[in-house]
């Protein structure tokens, strides 16, 4: 089997990396937007004086922010630029997407399996995967917390860093301890990156800080990143290269569209022949465009019904194959 599985859905790109039939490793990519590795004739609107820094017009529609401008780059010109940071939604902000000047042919953005492949990896598409935990994951996404024996992760993503909080039932040092390997699970499943912030329960010894110190470098193994050790606090900071939005960031800030495509996915893995029928909550209705109910149809080769229902709640849609 391949290193990842590579979903072409519907509004989004999925892909996951899976060890005894569970996902270790995830990745969404939404459609519509730009991405990474990207190079197009982008529109120079503004720069700054005396700077090497400006602000895009991607064609795409969205704003991107451009470094290493060259002297002669002129407001209002075109220029040819790379896409290296696909933008990022966060709470009353947003981070544009970042770009830089290239001498490359234009070329549309790689597809999530062209990246993989980019990376390293060997990256097979398949209809669907393989049955597994992608519920139980966009769950966790959703509710940003997991569960283990005995503590609880709750992540919450900041304009500065994506906090985890480790809380449980445990004494100080079996929780920093059994919470480490969960962590490094997480990060993984979600598809963190930029810097993350983990508040461990302040331990006052110096040996239970490497302890747990040691427990997350060898649970991290294998990851990129750079990390400081745990402060007098329970404080440790990581950082790693990010490029594009983590499963955390979508279902929070983009999180009615998150809804609906995970309950299109759900819908096109029904079988059975009649009609679609699709139960949302009224505030998932503009989250929903007619081309992706389109492309339900043509997918499933059965007319879909979209029904309004206000006693649903936003994060429970359902989707049913019902009698014509």
């Amino acid at each position: 089997m391949a290193d990842w599985l590579v979903e072409e859905g519907i509004g989004e790109t999925r892909a996951v990396r899976l060890e005894g039939g569970r996902i270790v490793e995830a990745r969404i990519e939404p459609h519509g937007s730009a991405r990474p590795g990207l190079v197009e004739d982008a529109l120079l609107v503004a720069r700054t004086a005396g700077s090497p820094r400006g602000t895009l017009r991607l064609s795409t529609g969205e704003p991107a922010l451009v470094d290493r401008l060259p002297a002669s780059a002129s407001e209002g010109a075109p220029i040819r630029v790379e896409v290296t940071r696909a933008g990022l939604s966060e709470e009353r902000r947003a981070k544009w997407a970042q770009a830089r000047p290239s001498e490359l042919a234009p070329r549309p953005a790689p597809t999530l399996a062209q990246a993989l492949a980019a990376e390293g990896h060997a990256a097979q598409l398949v209809p669907r995967f393989p049955d597994g935990d992608w519920d139980e994951l966009a769950g966790e996404a959703l509710a940003a917390q997991v569960e283990g024996a005995g503590f609880t992760l709750h992540l919450s993503p900041t304009p500065a860093m994506v906090l985890i909080d480790v809380d449980g039932s445990l004494a100080s040092k079996p929780l920093a301890l059994a919470a480490a390997p969960a962590i490094a699970i997480a990060i993984r499943r979600f598809g963190l990156g930029g810097s993350i912030g983990i508040d461990f329960p302040t331990l006052a010894a110096k040996a239970d800080r490497r302890a747990v110190d040691k427990a997350l470098e060898t649970a991290l193994a294998g990851w990129p990143h750079e990390r400081t050790a745990m402060n007098g606090f329970g404080f440790v900071q990581l950082v790693a290269r990010l490029e594009r939005p983590s499963l955390l960031h979508l279902f929070r800030y983009h999180r009615r569209e998150a809804i609906v495509r995970l309950l299109l996915r759900r819908a096109e893995g029904l079988e059975g022949p009649g009609q679609t029928l699709l139960a949302i909550n009224p505030a998932l209705a503009p989250a929903m465009p007619e081309q992706w109910r389109e492309d339900l149809a043509r997918r499933t080769g059965r007319p879909v019904l979209v029904e309004i229902d206000a006693g649903l709640a936003l994060a429970a849609p359902h989707a049913q194959v019902a009698p014509r």
